[in-house]
């Protein structure tokens, strides 16, 4: 059996910590690791092996010229809620990196977003039963009309760590 990846390490260590606790203590742990989720204010709201919920509210920070969510920061929430998944489920011998990104602008975004990627049993178990690989993770991006104002399509690779 594959040591788990460093970042299902720090989540299970949290896990039990009431919702509210929980997202915080993980929301903080990533985002001091991946410090442009930070930047952008990325909010973890459930992590786990086969499924994360991130929101990225509409503020300033992150606002493109007509006050909606910059395109760039949809992406970015999108990557990050499959990243995030993703990573869930590489052991620790290995490295995971995005290896296409493809996104449709669709509508224009209203308000606040929330991204949900998924991960299903079959994808887990190949991550950990294949030396190295590639698949699509799933991921919804709303806003708050609950309509998608962009559709994606994330893949991820993973491949063993050089010694």
């Amino acid at each position: 059996m594959s040591k788990p990846s460093l970042l299902r390490t720090a989540v299970d260590r949290v896990r039990r910590l009431p919702k509210p606790l929980f997202s915080r203590a993980v929301t903080r742990m990533f985002n001091f690791q991946v410090r442009f989720a930070g930047t952008a204010g990325i909010r973890f709201e459930e992590l786990s092996e086969a499924r994360s919920v991130l929101v990225l509210e509409n503020r300033r920070k992150v606002q493109n010229h007509i006050g909606g969510v910059h395109a760039a920061a949809m992406a970015l929430l999108a990557e990050t809620a499959t990243g995030a998944v993703f990573g869930m489920n590489v052991p620790a011998s290995h490295l995971l990196v995005i290896k296409s990104m493809n996104i449709r602008y669709v509508r224009r975004a209203q308000g606040d977003l929330r991204a949900v990627a998924t991960l299903g049993a079959e994808q887990r178990l190949r991550i950990l039963s294949e030396p190295k690989g590639d698949l699509l993770v799933p991921v919804t991006v709303t806003d708050e009309s609950g309509e998608q104002p962009i559709e994606c399509e994330m893949v991820w690779a993973w491949t063993p760590k050089k010694k």
